[in-house]
């Protein structure tokens, strides 16, 4: 059997805890430059709040429902996270941290110590809630993707109380025909089209097609994914995330760029957050593409884009950003004001297997290793390059930003006794 253990409305859940008061009230979290709703509770949803709608086009009603409202807080996000990924993993001898609020346990060998997969599941819910004070969910399978349905099952499912077990036929039919397919681990919107066109609806009718024909017609996943919703483990932990194949880093500022200098800073910000990503899994950019668009809701909105091939693949940060300043000369209108930018590493290879010559420009992957290193222990930005500049005015606003009450001594929480 295989665990997933996925907290609930994470974002909002570790808004709720260092405030109390709000835990059992309607609280959503925004986007970068709070731009759209990308965290809800269940009360929010509840008074016709939806997620990744606008946050303009709701703020009506999120003030006539009296929901609580906060901007993207990553650095707290992060370090609860963790906090509950180290309280999560000590239950089981091998497991997988798969995202930020999820996180998988393999209990193939645990049978004999647990007998008892619901009992073990509550009690995995309310140890994280006595550490983190996190809402979670247990959804346990014979495989990842019947694990990540039962999940669903037990946070859709109120008598569930938070742990649903997929370990009978019976079991297994009777939730897979309640989750529709677009539910089903890596079916995104086209697939779902695709298969509704076929008369698949639900996550049972999907089990039910043939594994070849799922491969004809679809590909080598989809016809995993069929295998594994009937019981047949198919994927493992390395094959749950593959390596991306390109990384973007894209944000709407908080006051429009209207100089070539701060479009130039704002792109060499963007270009050494791609380099970061790029380096930790272990890959190069042969191809950088660099964006630069006014708001869509101007009167005549405009967009202007670069795209560069590199002779040689590189990750290296001071490189991509000569790279990307150049291209910023390029991509500056004078009388524009600049609205979205963002910087994108297309066609990354392994930087394991990259080839190099003597005539490729240097690089120095020690400064690299160094940059991060240092970045990782101090904070993001702790260094940087010179190019960011030390002034960005137009940095993301964050108007309803809480305190970052365990990363940041000034936000420590103060106890009165």
């Amino acid at each position: 059997m295989f665990a997933l253990i996925d907290c609930n409305a994470m974002y909002v859940a570790c808004e709720q805890v260092f405030r109390p008061d709000l835990r059992q009230q309607p609280c959503i979290v925004l986007s970068n430059n709070d731009g759209a709703v990308v965290a809800a509770n269940r009360l929010a949803k509840e008074a016709g709040i939806k997620k990744f709608e606008p946050y303009f086009k709701q703020k009506g009603l999120i003030e006539q429902q009296s929901v609580h409202v906060f901007s993207s807080n990553y650095a707290l996000y992060a370090d609860l996270s963790a906090k509950m990924m180290a309280t999560i993993t000590a239950f089981a001898p091998n497991s997988h941290v798969y995202s930020i609020d999820e996180c998988f346990l393999d209990m193939r060998h645990c049978n004999r110590v647990e007998t008892d997969l619901k009992a073990f599941g509550q009690r995995v819910r309310q140890t994280v809630w006595k550490e983190c004070r996190l809402p979670v969910c247990f959804g346990a399978g014979h495989t990842l993707t019947l694990s990540k349905m039962a999940n669903r099952s037990a946070k859709v499912d109120r008598t569930l109380q938070g742990v649903c077990i997929i370990d009978s036929e019976q079991k297994r039919q009777h939730y897979l025909a309640l989750q529709p397919v677009s539910e089903v681990w890596g079916i995104g919107k086209k697939l779902t089209k695709r298969l509704q066109w076929m008369g698949i609806h639900t996550a049972l009718d999907l089990a039910n097609l043939p594994p070849e024909q799922a491969r004809r017609s679809f590909n080598i996943e989809v016809e995993r994914t069929v295998r594994e919703l009937n019981g047949e483990a198919c994927k493992i932990w390395d094959e749950c995330r593959a390596d991306k194949q390109q990384i973007f880093s894209t944000r709407s500022v908080g006051q429009r760029i209207t100089t070539l200098e701060e479009l130039k800073q704002a792109l060499a910000f963007h270009v050494a957050t791609v380099a970061k990503k790029a380096r930790a899994q272990k890959s190069a950019c042969s191809m950088l593409m660099a964006f630069a668009n006014t708001s869509p809701f101007d009167a005549v909105p405009q967009s202007f884009k670069e795209t560069l091939q590199f002779d040689y693949p590189t990750s290296d940060t001071a490189k991509l950003t000569s790279t990307v300043t150049s291209m910023a000369e390029r991509l500056y209108r004078v009388g524009v004001q600049y609205y979205k930018i963002g910087v994108g590493a297309i066609g990354l290879v392994s930087d394991r297997q990259r080839q190099i010559d003597l005539f490729s420009s240097p690089e120095n992957p020690a400064l690299m290793e160094a940059l991060d290193a240092l970045n990782v222990k101090f904070g993001r930005d702790a260094v940087f390059l010179a190019a960011q500049g030390t002034t960005q005015h137009w940095q993301m606003s964050r108007e309803f930003l809480s305190p970052q009450y365990t990363t940041k001594l000034k936000d420590l929480p103060q106890i009165l006794c």
